[in-house]
């Protein structure tokens, strides 16, 4: 392959680099443009720079992980690859494929891409989008560089981007919240408030696991842990009634998905 470019290499992109080099992507082949100094990385044969003017050949992907206020300013220079048929890998949110086009020019190949924060521990899922230009060879090596962090699905209407934010994108601080509420509920019954933390935030990390490796769906795993008539039986009463859980998550999630909708004008 070509060269590829790295713009930002901050928590996001600096867990992809780190899942690209350990699937056997040669470091010779990356260059990293990075302002900050502290935050550029220092591998054998990795190239880094401070600003994308000191990158004279042309890669074959720009993988674009810079803050969303920040790419204005990032896209002026890298206008110049549009042209040569190099790919524009996004993963800021809320920048559309039509904000990339009015940029980097309508035949700009361009990717869209809405990763989640469980990819510092390759274990994230990404969902993309790609402007009609792109080709399937290149959806592929966008995917490959997708998934050395964690899953990697399509969608073909952009629209869906917005849902897909608010269900996986913002969803991991949905769970660090029901720690938090978990624990919380703990320490009103009694429990001491560290103790009550750490077996909320054990039961969550633990359940995780068990459904990552479990082939069996969700559903059947609530029903698997939960006895007729007993404890979580009970719970689940609450949780599960019409007041419970799914609406408010239902509000939640509209509410997020509107606001992404916002974000990107």
């Amino acid at each position: 392959m070509g060269k590829l470019l790295l713009i930002g290499c901050g928590k996001m992109g600096g867990a992809m680099l780190d899942g690209w080099l350990t699937r056997g992507l040669a470091a010779s082949d990356v260059i990293v443009a990075e302002p900050v100094e502290a935050l550029r990385p220092r591998k054998p044969g990795l190239r880094t720079v401070a600003s994308t003017p000191d990158v004279r050949e042309t890669p074959e992907i720009v993988v674009l992980a810079v803050k969303p206020q920040t790419m204005d300013a990032a896209l002026a220079d890298l206008k110049r690859f549009a042209s040569e048929g190099t790919v524009f890998l996004s993963i800021a949110a809320g920048k559309t494929l039509g904000y990339f086009a009015s940029h980097l020019g309508a035949t700009a190949k361009v990717v869209r891409a809405m990763p989640n924060t469980p990819a510092a521990v390759r274990q994230g899922i990404t969902v993309a989008t790609a402007a009609k230009g792109v080709s399937a060879a290149e959806k592929k090596r966008c995917q490959e560089l997708l998934e050395a962090v964690g899953q990697a699905l399509w969608v073909e209407d952009e629209a869906l981007m917005d849902p897909v934010t608010a269900l996986s994108g913002s969803g991991p601080a949905y769970v660090f919240l029901l720690v938090e509420v978990m624990a919380a509920a703990g320490a009103k019954l009694g429990l001491a408030p560290d103790m009550a933390m750490q077996l909320a935030r054990a039961t969550v990390a633990g359940s995780c696991e068990l459904l990552r490796q479990s082939v069996e769906p969700a559903a059947q795993l609530r029903v698997n842990v939960t006895s007729p008539g007993g404890t979580t039986a009970e719970a689940l009463k609450v949780l599960m009634a019409d007041d419970g859980l799914q609406p408010i998550f239902d509000k939640a999630l509209a509410a997020a998905s509107r606001r992404s909708k916002e974000l990107a004008g």
